[in-house]
C-alpha cells in the first residue's frame, strides 16, 4: 500500500502487538521498541529450542514459622507450640481479616462494571463455596453460612463507610470461625488458616487478572478505533476528511461494527471505503472452529478463566506442531494452508502475533455464534441489524480453506449490505493455491493475488 502512494498506518488495539499504554510520545516509542526486542528474543529462543518459563510463586503457610520453630525440647514442646500458635494467630488473624475485607470490597465494586449484577453474584457465590469447603464441621458451617448470607446482601449494595465497616466486621467473624475450627474441632484442623490464606490469595490473583485485562470488544470499538482515526486524520489531513480502511479478522469485524453503529446513530463514519478479510458479524451458519470458545460463554467461567493466554499457549505448542512427531500439526492448518506461508513467517506469526485475551472480550465475541450475531456488551444491540443502512463501498474477502472464518460466514454478512455497495470474493482454487485464515495477509500468493485486488478497489474510492 505504501509503495502505491498510500499514507499507510497500522492499528494495534490495546493488549495486542506493540500497543502500549502511555501519554508521552517518547516513552511510548521506547516501550514499543522494548516490546519489539522481546518479540525478537522469543523468536530466537524458539529457534534455539528453548522457551522462557515463568517462575511459580509459592504461598507460605500461615503456621509455617510456628511449626518449624516450636520444637526446642520435649518438656516444653506443648507449651512452645501453644505459645507460638498464639503469636502466629494474632499476626495471621490481622492479615487474613485485611485480605478478606479487601477481597469483599473489590467484589462489591462489581469489578469496575466487568460483569452484570447476576454474574457478580455467581463470582462471589463461587468464592464462598471455596471457603465453605474448608469447614467440615457442621456447626461451624452453619455459622459460616449465616455470615455468608449477610455478606451477600452487603455486596449487592453500593459502597459507603458503613458498609465497609460491616464487611470488615463480618470478615473478622469468618476468621474467628476458622480460629475456632483450628483450635477446638475434633480432630483439630491445624492447617485451616493456611488453606484460607491460599484460597484468598488464589481468588485475588484471579481478580487481579480480570481488573488488569478489563476490556471487551466495545472498548476497541468505542475508544481505540475512534482515537486512532482521529489521530491519523489529524496527521494525514485527507482532502475529504475520510479514511480508507482494511481489517483482517477482528479488525474487519470492528469496521463492520463501526459502520453499523454510525448508521444506527445517523452520523458519518469518516470512512470512504473499507476492505474486510476473513471477517463476519454472524458465525451461526458456519462450522467455524471458533465455536470452541462457546464453553467459555458461561459467565461462571469468567472466574475460572479470567484470561486466556493464547500467545503463551501457541508458543508452547509450536514445537509440537512444527517438528517431528508433529503431534499438534493440525494447529498449523487453522493459521495457514499447506505450503502457503513461508516457514519463517509462520514461526514469527505463531510466536508473536497472539496475545492474552480477556474473559470479557471472549464473553462478548461468543455472541457472534448465537442467534442475531454479535451484540454489544449488554446484549441489546445487534450489529448486523443496521448493516443495510450503511452508505460506503465494502470489499469482503474470504479464504477457501479458512476454518476460523469460513466463506459462508463472510458471505452471510455481505448479504446484509446494500447490493450496489458490496463486493465479495473468495480466494483459492480447486487445484491450489488454497487460503486459510492468515494466508489472505501473509500467504506466498497474497502479494500477487490478494493485494492487487485490494489496491484496485481502494484506488477507485480514494479522493486524494
Amino acid at each position: 500500500m505504501s509503495n502505491q502512494g498510500f499514507d499507510t498506518w497500522i492499528l494495534e488495539v490495546r493488549g495486542a502487538g506493540l500497543s502500549v499504554q502511555g501519554s508521552k510520545s517518547k516513552e511510548i516509542k521506547q516501550s514499543a521498541y522494548d516490546r519489539s526486542e522481546q518479540m525478537e528474543a522469543t523468536l530466537r529462543n524458539a529457534t534455539n529450542g528453548t522457551f522462557p518459563v515463568e517462575a511459580q510463586s509459592t504461598i507460605p503457610g500461615a503456621l509455617e514459622e510456628s511449626e518449624t520453630s516450636a520444637v526446642k525440647g520435649e518438656e516444653s514442646e506443648s507449651v512452645a507450640v501453644e505459645d507460638m500458635m498464639g503469636i502466629a494467630t494474632v499476626w495471621d488473624e490481622s492479615r487474613l481479616v485485611m485480605q478478606l475485607t479487601e477481597t469483599f470490597m473489590r467484589l462489591s465494586e462489581r469489578l469496575s462494571g466487568f460483569l452484570s449484577e447476576g454474574q457478580s453474584k455467581i463470582m462471589y457465590a463461587k468464592f464462598f463455596d471455596q471457603m465453605s469447603k474448608l469447614l467440615v464441621d457442621s456447626q461451624l458451617s452453619e455459622r459460616f453460612n449465616e455470615i455468608r448470607e449477610k455478606l451477600s446482601k452487603l455486596l449487592e449494595t453500593r459502597q459507603n463507610s458503613s458498609i465497609a465497616s460491616q464487611i470488615t466486621d463480618l470478615s473478622q467473624r469468618i476468621v474467628n470461625i476458622i480460629e475456632e475450627g483450628q483450635r477446638s474441632v475434633s480432630p483439630p484442623l491445624f492447617d485451616l488458616q493456611e488453606r484460607l490464606a491460599s484460597t484468598i490469595e488464589d481468588f485475588q490473583k484471579q481478580l487481579d487478572l480480570i481488573v488488569k485485562y478489563d476490556w471487551d470488544f466495545d472498548h476497541y470499538l468505542e475508544e481505540d478505533v475512534p482515537a486512532a482515526m482521529e489521530y491519523i486524520i489529524e496527521e494525514s489531513r485527507p482532502k475529504d476528511g475520510k479514511l480508507l480502511a482494511i481489517g483482517h479478522s477482528m479488525g474487519g469485524i470492528l469496521l463492520y461494527a463501526t459502520l453499523s453503529r454510525c448508521a444506527f446513530e445517523g452520523r458519518e463514519s469518516r470512512l470512504a471505503a473499507i476492505v474486510t478479510l476473513a471477517s463476519s458479524l454472524d458465525y451461526t451458519s458456519s462450522k467455524s472452529t471458533l465455536k470452541l470458545l462457546l464453553p467459555l460463554a458461561d459467565p461462571a467461567q469468567a472466574l475460572n478463566v479470567p484470561v486466556v493466554p493464547l500467545g503463551a499457549l501457541l508458543a508452547a505448542a509450536y514445537p509440537l506442531s512444527s517438528r517431528p512427531p508433529y503431534v499438534l500439526s493440525w494447529l498449523n492448518y487453522l493459521i495457514s494452508a499447506e505450503d502457503m506461508m513461508h516457514p519463517e513467517l509462520l514461526e514469527k506469526l505463531v510466536l508473536n502475533n497472539f496475545c492474552t485475551i480477556p474473559a470479557n472480550l471472549l464473553l462478548q465475541l461468543t455472541t457472534a455464534f448465537r442467534e442475531g450475531g454479535l451484540r454489544d456488551r449488554i446484549g441489546t444491540f445487534s450489529y448486523k441489524d443496521h448493516m443495510h443502512k450503511i452508505n460506503i463501498p465494502v470489499l469482503a474477502l474470504a479464504g477457501d480453506r479458512d476454518l476460523i472464518c469460513p466463506p459462508e460466514a463472510v458471505e452471510d454478512t455481505v448479504k446484509l449490505i446494500p447490493q450496489h455497495l458490496a463486493t465479495y470474493k473468495v480466494f483459492g482454487e480447486p487445484g491450489g493455491p488454497h487460503y486459510a485464515h492468515y494466508d489472505l495477509v501473509g500467504g506466498r500468493s497474497a502479494v500477487e493475488q490478494v493485494y492487487p485486488c485490494i489496491i484496485q478497489f481502494l484506488s477507485r474510492h480514494d479522493s486524494t
